[in-house]
């Protein structure tokens, strides 16, 4: 709650509200068009924008998260655009990982968590940015037929 409480005294009541519409609907629909949407645009804002600390920017996220994810993953499959197949064998994994994540942040400084984050981001954007070429190049190679 200190979060709500010290953006309201930055910013204002009314800014606050109009902040959480503009991030909430950029990372809606990020959520739902790229399967992203916390980590990508919610944890930059509240640290760039409100001054949160990181740690505190990545659990608001992921309670945001949670309802984001069910109300997109619900449209995705009315499209069909869901491989059960694959979310049933990495959910334990990921159910694993994300608890282990948590745990791991109190055992990480909040500068430490922001670096590797950055880090990681510039990783995925380098991959994306590059990887057209890299499957035409070796059509069928794509590591995801391995599972």
């Amino acid at each position: 709650m200190r979060f709500a409480v010290s953006a309201r005294k930055v910013l204002g009541c009314g800014v606050i509200y109009f902040f959480a519409l503009v991030v909430g609907m950029a990372s809606g629909m990020s959520s739902g068009l790229f399967g992203v949407g916390g980590g990508v645009v919610m944890v930059p804002a509240f640290i760039m924008l409100l001054g949160t600390d990181m740690k505190r920017a990545v659990g608001t996220s992921l309670a945001v998260v949670v309802p984001t994810a069910l109300i997109s993953a619900w449209k995705h499959q009315g499209h069909g655009n869901i491989d059960w197949g694959l979310a049933v064998k990495l959910i334990p994994a990921a159910v694993l990982g994300g608890y282990l994540g948590a745990w791991l942040t109190q055992h990480v400084s909040s500068g430490g968590l922001k670096k590797a984050f950055g880090i990681f981001m510039i990783g995925v954007g380098v991959y994306l940015f590059f990887s057209d070429r890299l499957t035409a190049s070796s059509p069928g190679r794509s590591p995801a037929k391995l599972l």
